[in-house]
């Protein structure tokens, strides 16, 4: 029988603030909230984090793969570029219908965050980097006739997509499978 471990206080804390970054903003939100809601002391958070800007970029490193294994497989499996390529945007479709859902958080903190230089930034790009390669690698894979160029379509209308369903003008499914199916095919991906 195992027992549960209690998250530590510095995960309590990335846990508070990755939430509350999400659902109300990282302007919104301030030390004193995510202590709080932590149940943990202000000290505990600086003495762990140095200042609210570093809290909000490790709490968003922290929650990035799992934010990004929402749409994209855990590893390239077998299944033909095309077929991926399609699913990760199933799935976006699917986590935009969600409840709760508020957007990308890292489009959400690129936003928010006018500091080109601010850490959380940074972080936020490296993500929606990881997801371009992942598009350029399945167009790789397939066959485009230019991978990078399809690529970044295909980041620039799922990032669309992001920002249609956060305005409440969500795009239907089908319309976007239609949509990126006309990319792929431009590009004669298999």
């Amino acid at each position: 029988m195992s027992q549960a471990t209690t998250p530590t206080p510095r995960q309590r804390l990335i846990d508070a603030a990755a939430g509350l970054f999400y659902q109300q903003g990282i302007g919104a939100v301030g030390v004193d909230l995510v202590s709080k809601a932590a149940g943990v002391s202000k000290r505990t958070l600086y003495m762990e984090f140095g200042s609210k800007d570093q809290l909000v970029a490790q709490s968003l490193d922290e929650k990035g793969a799992g934010i990004l294994g929402i749409y994209l497989p855990e590893g390239d499996d077998d299944a033909p570029p095309r077929e991926q390529i399609l699913a990760v945007f199933g799935r976006l479709s699917e986590w935009t219908a969600a409840e709760g859902y508020r957007g990308c958080p890292f489009i959400n903190t690129i936003t928010e965050l006018s500091d080109p230089g601010h850490p959380a930034r940074r972080v936020a790009r490296e993500y929606k980097l990881r997801l371009l390669a992942y598009f350029e690698r399945q167009a790789a894979r397939g066959s485009a006739a230019d991978p990078q160029r399809l690529a970044r379509q295909l980041l620039a209308f799922f990032d669309g997509a992001i920002v249609q369903a956060v305005m409440g003008t969500a795009l239907d499914p089908a319309a976007i499978q239609a949509a990126i199916e006309a990319l792929l095919d431009a590009q004669a991906l298999r």
